[in-house]
């Protein structure tokens, strides 16, 4: 029988902007619990991994000494000091239970529609800078063509990366807005001001946008050279119609050309470590179809990526579930058949879903059929050796005791530093078994500073267990050996 995937990339999205997955004005204490109730949710569902999103529109979800506090927070006027630090506690609690966080930010929204800029703080950097912002339909956006746009995304980015322990930056498929019919972004006077050699103002912006990627990741690496940069851009990057390199789709606006994101630019500069294209289309949908897209994402990262390998995520469309005008989204197993869609494709390496509030939803029972069809084992976060390759040592001594409420394991780890987590695994019996296999994994523990402990509580009296721990470094690297020890319960 075919083991589930061992190393897979299971997200869900948090979004926060305009409070779709988070409720506003939670104290400490409830904010706290809505947290903890979440991620025992989603680890309940063998997720591994949370988009957060930390800056929907120049602002913060922690106390920045760059942006002000988000509205979105505490449900009052922008810059409103909630008391805490939202951040801070949603990596502490998804950590305590071997959970990732991916920050998400959004560079150059300034305003959700039809919002003033007089509702914003008076530290907001539209007021400090009204020269860098432009409106375009009912929102106002920082002018990517701008010099010191650019200088002010990249101290966002490294205050964030330097404050917190993040595993990852991420942004969605916010660039340039997405084009409204009629109206042409106003950005011609700084194009004519500095076209920097070229002659289109579509290529000017594309390199825009392709040197603001290239700068957050050198940016992040430079902070943190472990700390991955990923992009979820639209599904689309051009149809086949305009290039014969694109993919055979006819999706009404495209990455390249309406929003001026050239992901394929991206994969050839190694300037992401992951992308993860939103393909929020069924399969067998005549304008974009899901199987067909996939196919082409994973041509690109398979043709593309020169400088180093990217990693291929999809970007599931768990709100279309039971609600969209395309009859395949009332098919429970339309987006379960994806996931296993994605499985069989060699390059693509997990999924992330959009969004938490669906997944709680559970429309037509879908996320039931992914807890226990699809989701059934654990997985391990797919690794990014190129940004540090070295396998980490195994655990230095394990000791199992039996206690009440099962096996106390205790990782005394003080001689070595290079293990950012532990994965546990346990075997029937006295002897080792299949490290490849997921079924065997009971858990995966952040390292707490030397000595780490977990209580396997799933265990059956007198019963006989071997238990192998092996480390995982910065970079998701596991080491090859496993510190093994046997215990009779």
């Amino acid at each position: 029988m075919a083991y589930q995937p061992k190393h897979e990339m299971r997200a869900a999205w948090i979004a926060t902007v305009q409070n779709i997955d988070m409720r506003a004005g939670m104290n400490e204490a409830d904010y706290t619990a809505w947290v903890e109730q979440t991620l025992d949710f989603l680890k309940g569902k063998n997720f591994n991994t949370i988009i957060y999103q930390v800056k929907p529109t120049a602002d913060a979800f922690y106390p920045s000494e760059i942006d002000p506090w988000s509205k979105y927070v505490t449900g009052k006027a922008q810059g409103t000091d909630p008391g805490y630090d939202p951040l801070q506690i949603m990596i502490d609690e998804s950590h305590a239970r071997g959970i990732e966080v991916h920050a998400w930010v959004n560079p150059y929204r300034v305003t959700m529609p039809f919002e003033s800029l007089d509702s914003l703080s008076p530290e907001s950097v539209a007021k400090e800078h009204p020269e860098w912002i432009v409106k375009y339909g009912p929102q106002y956006y920082l002018n990517p063509g701008i010099q010191g746009v650019q200088d002010y995304l990249l101290s966002t980015v490294e205050e964030l990366v330097s404050k917190y322990d993040i595993e990852a930056v991420h942004m969605d498929d916010y660039f340039y807005p997405y084009r409204r019919a009629g109206e042409e972004f106003p950005d011609q006077a700084q194009f004519e001001a500095d076209p920097r050699g070229f002659d289109n103002i579509g290529d000017w912006r594309r390199d825009n946008v392709n040197t603001l990627v290239a700068a957050i990741n050198s940016t992040i690496k430079e902070t943190k050279s472990w700390v991955q940069f990923g992009i979820s851009p639209f599904g689309v990057w051009r149809n086949i119609a305009m290039d014969p390199t694109g993919s055979k789709t006819q999706a009404g606006q495209t990455n390249y050309d309406d929003l001026y994101a050239d992901t394929r630019q991206w994969i050839k500069d190694g300037s992401i470590d992951y992308i993860t294209p939103q393909i929020y289309w069924s399969r067998g949908f005549a304008v974009a179809d899901y199987s067909i897209l996939l196919d082409w994402w994973s041509n690109e990262v398979e043709e593309y990526a020169y400088n180093h390998p990217v990693n291929l995520y999809i970007g599931t469309a768990d709100y279309k579930v039971g609600a969209n005008p395309d009859q395949n989204w009332y098919n429970p197993y339309e987006l379960p058949g994806q996931i296993l869609d994605n499985r069989q494709d060699e390059n693509t390496q997990g999924q992330m879903h959009f969004s938490l509030r669906q997944i709680i939803k559970n429309s037509l029972g879908y996320a039931d059929i992914l807890t226990n069809e699809i989701y059934t084992e654990p997985a391990l976060v797919p690794a990014t050796a190129w940004n540090g390759e070295e396998l980490p040592k195994k655990p230095n001594t394990v000791k199992a005791d039996k206690s009440e409420n099962g096996i106390t394991l205790t990782i005394d780890d003080k001689k070595h530093s290079d293990a950012r987590k532990y994965v546990i695994y346990r075997f029937d019996g006295l002897q080792e078994g299949d490290y490849s296999n997921p079924a065997n994994i009971v858990d995966v523990v952040y390292s707490a500073d030397g000595v780490t402990t977990i209580v396997d509580s799933t265990v059956e009296e007198g019963k006989q267990y071997t238990y192998g721990v092996t480390s995982v470094s910065n970079t998701g690297v596991e080491s090859k050996d496993a510190k093994i020890v046997k215990v009779v319960k």
